[in-house]
């Protein structure tokens, strides 16, 4: 296999699982609240999804690094199936909260199969193959194929919900994803990753966790990025689902569902800009780590200006800006995260990255939350953009350890 069709293939896993998933990330408030959970329930709901995922991390990760890339994304793809369907049923018997929390959780079990896995199998599979580019814009092309069957799926989701019901699209999710395992299954093969011997689950969770923490937490050149991650990645969680709710109030029609399909639509357009400027940016700073620094200020402030808006379409554009912001900051961080993790650790310190990520959505979601259960969701994003400023004097603790510069550079394990 070349590297070319190991990129393309990582470009078609990315579209086919993101575009079925996305069918509901444009309604999924909405359908919570439809359901009958108030605002603060329905973001502890999500703060049980965001648990889920700190839960199983780890755990999930050494079956990518122990059995292999390709059988995570497989079973991710599969509890995803289930858990879709469960929300489904749920939803028709408007359940107690109880059950939304489990269901929640495993949900996040689904995605933390994803979480590393995917990016491994791809940095392995090119270094395997003599790629000669940059991780950078092989990351930048992922966002800005993610971008496109989001936005795809997204508006998509929201005009099926509108023309026929809020769990219409969770139905056509299971069996977009049930497409997607047939894909990831015919296409995907481990390249340059050899499954390491086993000799007991504990032995190899122990020396698996002490070699990701050896190598993410205990190296100094990327735990800050890591340690910033709570504050960033908790913000746009919420960030993302509040908007759904916010967008609407404003729109003055709460049940158009194709607004709220289009607030997701936005976000992804964002992504595919911000995917296409990423390489570009790091050509305005001397390293990844400025970069990152000026991303995670300027969206902070627009996320200000969000909670302070009061039309809808001025709040659909700072919207869109936001998320452009956000979206060039994923493949530089990946790039860099990459650079300093050695391929028998990659995944599974990738997904102790995601599980800080997801503590602070499980901290920062409910909070936030009730923030907008008492003074609304413009407050609640005020707060959120100073929340998310709180990353700055974190990351900038990595500037005495990049004493070279980091430029953007040809892959490296």
């Amino acid at each position: 296999m070349t590297a070319e069709r190991v990129l393309r293939t990582y470009l078609t896993l990315v579209v086919v699982s993101t575009g079925a998933s996305s069918m509901i990330w444009g309604i999924n408030t909405v359908f919570l609240l439809d359901a009958g959970l108030s605002v603060g329930k329905t973001f502890a709901a999500n703060a049980f999804f965001t648990a889920g995922m700190v839960l199983f991390e780890v755990p999930t990760g050494v079956v990518a690094d122990t059995v292999g890339r390709r059988t995570s994304y497989l079973l991710g793809t599969a509890t995803l199936i289930g858990t879709t369907l469960a929300y489904l049923l749920l939803w028709r018997v408007h359940a107690p909260f109880v059950w939304w929390a489990v269901v929640s959780a495993l949900l996040g079990l689904g995605f933390t199969f994803f979480s590393g896995a995917t990016e491994a199998w791809l940095v392995d599979g090119l270094h395997a193959t003599g790629y000669s580019g940059s991780l950078d814009a092989a990351f930048a092309k992922g966002q800005v194929a993610n971008g496109v069957a989001m936005m795809v799926g997204s508006i998509g989701g929201g005009v099926l919900a509108q023309v026929t019901n809020l769990g219409v699209p969770y139905a056509v999710r299971a069996l977009l994803l049930t497409a997607t395992f047939v894909v990831a299954w015919r296409a995907m093969h481990d390249i340059g990753f050899a499954p390491k011997p086993r000799v007991s689950v504990r032995g190899e969770l122990t020396s698996i966790v002490r070699a990701s923490l050896r190598h993410g937490l205990q190296n100094p050149r990327v735990r800050w990025v890591m340690l910033a991650g709570p504050f960033t990645a908790g913000v746009g969680v919420y960030g993302f689902y509040a908007a759904q709710p916010y967008l609407l109030a404003l729109y003055g029609h709460t049940h158009s569902y194709a607004i709220a399909g289009l607030s997701a639509g936005v976000v992804a357009a964002a992504q595919i800009t911000g995917g296409t400027t990423a390489p570009h940016l790091t050509r305005l700073f001397r390293d990844r780590i400025r970069t990152l620094v000026a991303a995670v200020v300027v969206s902070g402030v627009v996320i200000a200006g969000l909670g302070l808006v009061t039309h809808f379409w001025a709040a659909l554009l700072l919207l869109m800006v936001w998320g452009s912001m956000f979206a060039a900051m994923g493949p530089v961080r990946q790039a860099y995260l990459n650079s300093h993790i050695p391929s028998g650790q990659r995944a599974t310190v990738l997904s102790f990255d995601n599980l800080l990520g997801s503590a602070g959505g499980v901290v920062l979601q409910p909070a936030l939350g009730r923030t907008a259960d008492v003074w609304g969701y413009g407050p609640a994003y005020v707060v959120s953009a100073v929340v998310q400023l709180l990353a700055v004097p974190v990351l900038a603790r990595s500037k005495p350890v990049e004493t070279t510069g980091d430029q953007p550079l040809a892959l490296r394990a």
